[in-house]
This record gives structure tokens, sequence and C-alpha cells, in this order.
């Protein structure tokens, strides 16, 4: 009977400890708002933190130096939550605090907030503690209070054991000034245990977190400072008149030392289990204790040459779990991959105040499936799944936020049989700004209006949609605006869809000359849209399917084209227009039939070129040719019987286009002729060069060359279990009778990127798998 209380006592203990291991990671950021006459000063403070649930939040953060002010208002909520979570990894649930607090005075101050425990880790972290120092005194070089360093990472990263990566940490400074990271050195302060976790290299300068190897999987826990140090000394001035210099960061400085100290290294054994979550010892003076796992050596601080004072230091603590080996680490195998339109880490994007900001999110794997992507960001920020892949992350900022340089992080993830695969970290900086463009969304089109004071020193004759072969897709000024008239299915517009919303999206750029194909120079991209709920009352028809075309001629008097999509080699029956846009996988079979009807007997088709194009727009260049001058161009086209003269039937394996374009029209030149006759270009056929000074025709042997258009389709990339059908999305059987004039019309989405210091082609036609 006692040895049963005994191994109660014991298992209760085990629960308790297990239960109280929630931190995961937690970091700080503080924004100075508005200065008063009275040296006041309001300031936002933005706490965030990551635990294994959701029912972890918040608590008081304790103030250890100066008036730490006084909270006027706060608000709290979840930000992402783990959503498919390996086995034997723990759940994950990132909430952020949100508080304004009003100072008295500008002095500086340090708030602190620290219990136990960290999640597991291999180098036995333990407690964990946040110290955050803030000045927010006034500089001498721009007459502001001084903004802390700007940050963001992902709460939970995984890594392959056998996969190196690099981790470009988050970091920027409102000020320009010089950030660094480094590892936390003060004991209870910086950190609880401060062990430097084994097999990873950390690049202060560039805040750069390398990992290379190790002979331990499982969680490792880091805890980062950040630092910043002006470019040039500068003074930091109270109200009171009292001032103090901040010195830069001295150009010869060491990038792996620690400001506070030589750092030493983590002592692991080299050998032993593959998992490693307990029995680890620490010691703080003489030689370390080995038992059943690594053993850690904290850091010691002791005198080093002199170093300037940081303006202020931030916390930056997550979480890194050195997952079982990956069967390849070439990102888009098993290891998701980035693919266009994601932005790049580092981008600089632009929001507008009450106006919904969105980012578009596509990874690929070749292996695994992409399942989801997880992400970091303001509170209110959303996540949608557009289809396998492909996500929209959406968030509208609010006037108080405007003025404020927001990060936003985000990461694929797949699975492979058991295993989860993790992509690189991407963050962007999101800029809140006011409302420089209007977007009103119509039952059949999009208006949007730019005013022109918010786009200095651009050439309003030099932007441009996605497509402005058409007169209807050229804007308009008037004296105090840009004005484009974009028709849905028209201009370039784009079409995509999510479990209840079909999304109609364009874009406004910048360029040299309507003949360039990449530029140098593209300085400007004013993203908008019109989302329409599927389901809704609807008064008028929307469809993206092309009608027949019907021409009159002299000669052949009035006659009729017909461009339809088939499902098999049969012909039998056409693709219901309801069903477009029409969805199929790179390699499947396209089969087209064009007809044309006429009372005029005794004549013939001839198509003498066909060619893809992401537009619907025969003029668009370059495209990519298919039949050309009646040659076949493509390796993949198949020529079928036709059922009687006017008939052309052929197939090609889908491809899809490189980068830009999801969507692809299939546009063809043809031709009817009078049958037999030998002087017809019908009858010429196959011409493998382009004919020089075609003849003069005569009316009554051949018509002139009448372009028709089909599409749009959509092709993606899915070599992994590939359906034998077509794969048309039935959902986009909403679009026929749908669209317009739907319950809540949700317009405006616009984000103006401009690009900085970086020469960046802007291909708007090439072909990316």
């Amino acid at each position: 009977m006692a040895s049963f209380w005994i191994f109660s006592i014991q298992l209760l203990l085990l629960i308790s400890v297990a239960s109280a291991s929630h931190f995961t990671a937690g970091t700080v950021r503080v924004v100075p708002k508005e200065k008063q006459l009275n040296g006041s000063i309001k300031v936002d403070i933005y706490f965030r933190q990551t635990y294994r649930s959701c029912n972890h939040y918040f608590g008081d953060w304790r103030c250890l130096n100066g008036n730490c002010g006084k909270i006027s208002e706060a608000k709290e909520g979840v930000i992402d939550s783990s959503t498919n979570s390996a086995t034997n990894t723990n759940a994950w649930c990132e909430t952020e605090e949100v508080q304004s607090r009003y100072y008295p005075n500008d002095d500086s101050f340090d708030l602190r907030k620290a219990s136990c425990c960290w999640i597991p880790t291999v180098n036995s972290q333990g407690s964990w503690r946040l110290f955050t120092h803030v000045d927010l005194r006034e500089r001498s070089d721009n007459g502001q209070a001084n903004g802390s360093p700007n940050n963001a990472i992902m709460t939970f990263l995984r890594v392959p054991s056998n996969c190196p990566r690099s981790y470009h940490l988050m970091t920027d400074d409102p000020d320009g000034d010089r950030v660094i990271c480094r590892y936390g050195t003060i004991l209870n302060r910086e950190c609880a245990t401060c062990n430097q976790p084994q097999g990873f290299e950390l690049d202060e300068r560039n805040c750069v977190l390398h990992y290379r190897s190790t002979s331990y999987t499982g969680t490792y826990g880091f805890e980062l400072v950040l630092e910043d140090f002006p470019r040039t000394t500068i003074s930091l001035i109270s109200t009171n008149g009292t001032s103090t210099q901040r010195l830069p960061l001295p150009s010869n400085r060491n990038k792996r030392s620690l400001l506070f100290g030589k750092q030493l290294p983590f002592v692991g054994a080299t050998s032993g289990p593959n998992h490693v979550t307990a029995g680890l010892t620490t010691t703080t003076a003489g030689p370390t204790t080995t038992t059943a796992g690594p053993t850690t050596t904290p850091y010691q601080t002791y005198p080093s040459k002199p170093y300037p004072t940081p303006l202020s230091q931030i916390p930056l603590q997550f979480s890194v779990l050195v997952d079982s080996p990956a069967p390849s680490c070439t990102e888009g195998e098993y290891l998701p991959r980035f693919v266009h339109p994601t932005p790049s880490h580092g981008d600089h994007l632009n929001a507008q105040v009450n106006e919904e900001f969105e980012i578009t999110v596509k990874a690929v794997a070749q292996y695994s499936t992409v399942g989801d992507i997880i992400f970091t960001g303001p509170l209110g920020t959303t996540k949608h799944r557009i289809e396998r892949g492909e996500f929209y992350l959406r968030w509208t900022p609010t006037l108080h936020q405007f003025g404020d340089q927001v990060p936003i992080c985000f990461i694929a993830e797949a699975a492979f049989s058991f295993q989860q695969f993790q992509s690189e970290m991407r963050c962007v900086w999101v800029h809140v700004e006011h409302a420089k463009a209007h977007v009103i969304c119509n039952e059949t089109s999009m208006t949007v209006e730019l005013e022109k004071a918010a786009f200095k020193g651009l050439d309003e004759d030099h932007l441009r949609l996605n497509d402005p072969g058409s007169t209807a897709c050229r804007l308009h000024s008037n004296g105090t605006h840009v004005i484009g008239f974009i028709p849905l299915n028209e201009c370039g517009t784009m079409i995509k869809e999510d479990d209840e919303n079909l999304l109609f999206s364009n874009e406004i750029t910048t360029f040299e000359d309507v003949r360039d194909i990449v530029t140098r120079k593209h300085l400007l991209e004013v993203q908008f849209s019109c989302q329409y709920p599927k389901r809704g009352n609807v008064s008028l028809g929307f469809t993206v399917h092309r009608d027949n075309q019907t021409i009159t001629e002299k000669g052949f008097g009035t006659f009729t084209y017909n461009f339809e999509f088939y499902p098999d080699i049969n012909f039998d029956t056409m693709i219901n227009p309801h069903f477009y846009p029409l969805d199929y996988e790179v390699g499947d079979k396209i089969y087209m039939q064009i007809d044309a009807t006429t009372s005029i007997n005794n004549t013939v088709l001839f198509v003498e070129s066909c060619s893809a194009s992401p537009y619907d727009n025969p003029n668009y260049q370059p495209t990519y040719p298919i039949i050309e001058n009646g040659c076949v161009q493509d390796s993949t086209v198949v020529l079928y019987p036709p059922s009687h003269n006017k008939q052309f039937r052929f197939s090609i394996d889908a491809f899809k286009f490189i980068g830009l374009h999801d969507q692809v029209y299939i546009s063809c030149s043809v031709i009817l002729c009078e049958a037999g006759n030998p002087n017809t270009r019908c009858s010429r056929g196959c011409l493998p060069t382009n004919p020089i000074g075609r003849r003069r025709r005569s009316a009554a042997i051949e018509t002139g060359a009448h372009f028709i258009s089909q599409g749009p389709l959509r092709l993606q990339s899915t070599p992994e279990n590939k359906s034998s059908v077509t794969g048309l999305n039935l959902n986009m059987a909403f679009i026929a009778g749908c669209l317009l004039a739907a319950i809540a019309m949700i317009c405006g989405v616009m984000i103006h990127k401009f690009k900085r210091a970086a020469v960046r082609y802007q291909p708007l036609s090439s072909i990316e798998q």
C-alpha cells in the first residue's frame, strides 16, 4: 500500500510539472504614439506570447524600474494556433495583448514578466524571463521619442535534423538605428538558464540564426535580446532639460562576440539517444557532470572591453524543434517551397486605414502535401484557404494603427506519412497609411480611383492594368484622380475562389514603354479586388465563357464561329459554360473544337494559328504558339478527324505559365474559304515561313482572318495523386447564374507595394510550373 501511495504522489508530481510546462515563445514591441505639451507621452505596447494552449494568456507585467505608466486601454486575443501538430509535438497557441499606456514623462523604464516553465527543451530552459528596457527621451537627430526595434518571428519553428537552414529574424528600427540580436547573458533578467542551444550559430549583426547540425532531436529554446544603437553619436534629451549621449557600435566589433561578455559554448555529448527531453544537468562552476543526456553550461559574464549603452532592449524568445531527418533537403520536394505570388522576405507593403489588406501565400511540394500555413501578425488577421497550397492572409488596419509598421510572418507546412515539414520563414513589413485609393464593386465591373497627390513623382501616363490591350482597359484621368473602369472578365482580371467567395483582382503598375516585357524601375503596384459571396440573391447573370462570334462579310453573308472545350476524345457533349473557368492539372489533355456555321455551301474552315496567353487578348505579346501559319508548333498537339469541312478538332497537354499567371486563354485565327479552290489560304495549308506580302484576297473565295478565343483555363501543378478525370471545378458553377448584386459585396483590397533598393525583373509573360 505504501508503495502505491508513493507511486501516486510521484505521478501527480509528474502531471503537475507537465501541466506547468507551457511557455514556447514571447516578444515585445513598443510604439510611441503621441507626446502632449505637458511632456506626457502615449505608447502602445504589444505583448506577444505563445503557450501550449490558449488558456495561458497574459498576466501581469512587473515594473522593475522607473515609472511604467498607466494603462488607458487594453485588448487581447488569439493570433494563430497549431492545426496539424505532429506526433509527440506540443500544440501551441499564440496570443497578444495590446496596451495603450500614458507616461507622465519621457524617462526610461523597465518591465519584466517571468514565470515557470518552458516546454521541455533539450537545452533545459526551465523558467522564463521577458525583460524590456524602454527609453522615451527625445532624440537629438530627429526630435522624436526613441522607438524600440521592431521584430517578429514565428513562434514554433521546426527543421529536419539533416537539413541546415538559416532563419532571417525579422528586425527593423523606426529610427533607422542599427539592430543587433544576441543571446541573453544576465541570469534571471535576460534569461532563466542562459543555455545556448547546440548546433546553432547566431550572426548578431545581421540577425540570422543558422542551424548547422546536432546529435539530439527535440525542442531547443532561444532567449535572445534585441538592442538598437544609433549610427552616429546622438543625445537623448528629457523634458526637464537633462541629456545623455548614446554612441554607435564600434565598426571593428567581432561579429560573433557578445556585448555583455564572452559566451561559453554549449557542451554536449557526441553520442546518445536520438530524443532527449529530460535528464539534463547544469553546472555553474567546475567540470560538467555527464548524465544520460547532454549537459549544458550557462553563459558566464566577465569584464570585456567597453561597449556602448543600447537605446533599448527587447526580448525575443522562441522554440525550434529539430525533427527527424527528411528524405531530401531540397525545397519543393518534401520541404514546401514558396512560389509566386507569395511576397519575398523583407518586402515592404502598404495597407490603408479601414481597407482590407491581403497577402497571397502559395507553396508547392512534389512528394509531400501542403496542408496549411501558420502565421504571426496583428490581432484580427485571418487565414483563408483558396485551394491546395494557396491561402489568403487578410487584415483591416484601424485609424489607431495609422503610421505603424507592422510585421507579418508565415510558414507553409506539409505532411508526408507521419512526418511534418516546414518551409522557410518569410516576413514582410506592412506600413499603415491613409486610404489613397478607392474601389467600387459593381455588378459586372470594378471601378478604382487613385488620388494623384498620393503618388507624386509618378507619370500618370505610365500606369497600366494587367492587360491594357482593349480600349475598355485604359486608365483615365481628371484633375485629382486616376480612374479605371474594369470589367470583371477583361483587362487581365484574375478570378479565384475559396469555400465561400469569388475574388476578382487586378492591379495598376508602372511601365516605361508599353512594349516592354521586363522593367528595372517597377516603382508601384496598386492591387485591388472585389469579393462576392457565392450564395446570395442574384438579379443579373455573369459568365466568363465566351459566346459564339457572329460576323457579316461581303461574299459570305453572315456566319458564326463556335469555340468550345470537350471532356474527352469523343467530342460528344461540350463542357457546360456554367463550369467556367475550367480547372486542369498540368499534363491533362485539353480537347477543343471550332465550328463555323454559314448558309453558304461548299465552304471549308481553316485554322491559321492558335496561341495561349494569360489574357483574353490576341495582340498580347509574347504568347505561347500552338499552331502558327497553319503548322503545329507544340509537340503535344493531336489533330482529330472533323465531322464536316467547317470543323476543326484538336487537343494539347495542359501547361502553366511561369510566375504571374494561373489562368490561360486559347486564341485562334480562323478563315472560311471556298472549298476546292487552290488559290485560297486554306488550300496552301502549312507554310513554315510567314507569307510575305499575302496576295490580295477575293471576297468571293475566302474571308478575312478572324480571332476567336475561349477560356479561361486555370492550370495547376499537382504531381501526386493525379485524378484521371478532367478536373472541372464544379464550384465555379456559381459564376454562371451569379455574382452580381450579391447580398454583400466586399470591395477594395488595395496594396501599395513600393520596391526598395533592389533590382527586380517584372516578367509579364513567361512559363512557371
